[in-house]
């Protein structure tokens, strides 16, 4: 289990990404296309907060924000990932042994 502040502040983080992702799109647009406007457009884009960039972020388990480990597909880690396959709760997924 994650300590529940790094999940707070994951949580807070998406949430600032996701209000300026257009903004950010936006100026990130004008720096590719307009050489006039580059300048000024990457000025604006460092003035957005740090927490912004979408790089800022970190996958983390579902169920309980472990930070490692991560499976995409699944959106958990592998030790949270092999608990419910071996419980069967996970649809299309069976333990394999040989």
């Amino acid at each position: 289990m994650a300590k529940k502040s790094k999940i707070a502040k994951d949580r807070q983080r998406r949430e600032v990404v996701a209000r300026h992702a257009e903004r950010r799109a936006e100026l990130k647009e004008v720096i590719r296309t307009d050489p006039v406007n580059r300048a000024e457009a990457q000025r604006a884009l460092q003035r957005l907060p740090r927490d912004a960039s979408p790089t800022r972020l970190r996958n983390r388990d579902a169920v309980d924000g472990r930070p490692r480990a991560y499976f995409r597909a699944f959106g958990l880690s592998r030790l949270r990932l092999r608990e419910l396959a071996h419980n069967g709760e996970l649809p299309g997924v069976r333990k394999s042994s040989w």
